[in-house]
């Protein structure tokens, strides 16, 4: 029900410019999809959806994968035909081969390409493209055009919906899947000659980004390979309409990847003589206060959605942070910590030499989280981190393990330790507070609180972290802060209502001093508008309607 949910939210998101203009008292009349949003709109909606995504739970809120993917993705964005345009890069836990473009130069990345990929360069292949169809706006042309299809589209499949629920029993399920399944296959046909037009654009100019990134050009070849025997296998049972390909990967683009890869390899760099140095031109981005009206790419899946038997993919030598990487999605995205551990179970008897360090790593962490002995894992993680020192993603684990055996000292020291060498390192900053704050101590809380509080306010914080300030803020005695910090957790997770509820019962309080009324009266004022325009949009918080 949570895929028919998010189908159901990516509808909406779609109707929202054309709605927007009409709430605003604008006519349509054959204004451009970038007149009708605005660069500041598109990152809103773009936030919005990210939200949204988290709400169902197809969110993997990992600051270390996080920060991975972003390492990845930012010199992408940078060698760019738009290196001014924020580039959010974010995972997703579901196991499909995906990835989208969305508002806001947003760009999601799921599990299982990860998973799929060979080398990181794979990666960073199908980022780049994704990273083209953000600078030659397709997505607010695909906004444009069809504008005048989803919202008539969207009405009758939310009856439909609301329909096949109020019917009941068991066909309500096969219903719903019908009346989504139809609406979004009529909006995807009727798209389909023109995003399959945009996808030669995004390939050229993404090699040539990823060229300029230092990166391997034939990783691009490499990655559609993979996706294609992908798609003619398709070990999983996950079928995709044809319909539905709206991002095929064929042999024709596979050829022309290594034409392309080809040629940039045998271009002739271009000696320019010196000339005098001139001064800087002046940035129209910061002298005039704002960004230049750059559109945004797609709402809709760039490639389609695929599932394999991903422990049957033959590993590259370890030693790489893509590999640690790889194997830290493999637990986190399992659908339990038991399939994790008989994945590589599956994997240490087809390999003759066993599992490589990266593997072992996944094995502790699968352990770890599965509630395992804490002291057994920390050992385990230790002798890993002696023949890999200095490695974060065993650190992090090793610093829980000790932390769970009653080795404070121990995971204190860790912990440090890296942020020494990673000062200001988002990863190790929240798992500390949140050993911290296990504690359950004013003094623990305290330094929690020095860690987590620089995050907060960076424009990048997360549920996760918004959690643990309302712990620490909770255990140090003040709880007006642990409030307002439990507030946006909900916003952050996609709970716009209840975040604005929780305020408004806090703004009440009578503990509450101007400063903190003040605070919190600009936070409602900020959180109104969103509600109402998702209220007006159909998007309701589940748990707060009347008869959810």
């Amino acid at each position: 029900m949570r895929r028919l949910l998010l189908a159901t939210a990516l509808t909406c998101c779609l109707g929202l410019p054309s709605a927007l203009a009409q709430s605003q008292g604008l006519p349509d009349i054959g204004s451009s999809a970038g007149e009708l949003l605005t660069p500041a709109r598109q990152a809103e909606y773009g936030a919005m959806f990210q939200r949204e995504l988290r709400n169902y739970g197809y969110l993997l809120d990992d600051p270390l994968t996080d920060q991975w993917l972003e390492d990845v993705g930012r010199p992408l964005g940078a060698a760019s035909a738009q290196p001014q345009q924020r580039y959010t890069f974010f995972m997703l836990r579901d196991r499909q081969i995906n990835a989208f473009a969305t508002l806001g130069g947003y760009i999601g990345m799921n599990a299982g390409l990860v998973l799929m990929a060979e080398r990181e360069d794979e990666v960073a292949a199908v980022l780049a493209h994704e990273v083209a169809h953000v600078t030659q706006q397709h997505v607010l042309r695909g906004v444009e055009r069809a504008q005048r299809d989803q919202i008539p589209i969207l009405l009758g499949m939310l009856a439909a919906v609301i329909a096949a629920q109020q019917a009941g029993g068991s066909s309500a399920g096969e219903a719903t899947m019908a009346s989504i399944t139809s609406a979004m296959g009529l909006m995807q046909q009727r798209q389909i000659n023109y995003t399959r037009s945009n996808e030669s654009e995004a390939d050229r100019l993404g090699i040539r980004t990823l060229s300029r990134s230092g990166y391997d050009v034939d990783a691009m070849a490499g990655a559609f390979q993979r996706m294609e025997a992908a798609t003619r296998s398709n070990t999983g049972g996950y079928q995709v309409p044809e319909f539905l390909r709206t991002h095929p990967v064929n042999v024709t683009r596979i050829s022309e990847a290594k034409q392309r890869a080809e040629q940039i390899r045998n271009e002739q760099p271009l000696v320019i003589p010196a000339l005098p140095a001139l001064p800087p031109p002046p940035s129209s981005a910061t002298e005039s206060g704002r960004l230049p009206e750059l559109e945004r790419s797609s709402l809709l899946p760039e490639l389609p959605g695929l599932s394999m038997d991903l422990s049957q993919i033959q590993r590259p030598a370890p030693g790489s942070q893509f590999r640690w990487a790889q194997e830290r999605l493999r637990v986190l995205s399992a659908p339990t910590t038991a399939a994790a551990l008989a994945e590589y179970e599956a994997l240490a008897k087809r390999q003759a030499e066993g599992l490589d360090p990266a593997q072992q790593h996944g094995v502790a962490l699968a352990r770890l989280q599965a509630g395992g002995n804490p002291r057994d894992i920390a050992l385990s993680l230790q002798a890993l981190l002696q023949e890999h020192p200095d490695t974060l993603w065993i650190e992090l684990p090793l610093a829980q393990a000790w932390a769970r055996a009653g080795e404070a000292e121990r995971a204190d020291a860790i912990l440090q330790r890296a942020a020494r060498r990673l000062p200001g390192n988002r990863a190790v900053a929240l798992t500390h507070a949140q050993i911290l704050n296990a504690r359950g101590s004013t003094a623990a809380a305290q330094q929690a609180l020095a860690l987590l509080r620089p995050l907060a306010g960076d424009g990048q914080s997360t549920p996760e972290l918004q959690r643990q300030l309302a712990r620490a803020w909770e255990l140090a005695g003040d709880p007006v802060r642990a409030g307002e910090a439990h507030a946006e957790a909900s916003w952050l997770s996609g709970r716009a209502e209840q975040a604005l509820l929780q305020l408004q019962t806090l703004k009440h309080q009578q503990q509450l001093d101007y400063i903190s009324q003040a605070r919190i009266d600009a936070r409602i004022e900020a959180l109104t508008p969103e509600v109402l325009e998702r209220k007006r949009q159909g998007i309701y918080d589940r748990d707060l309607e009347p008869n959810g």
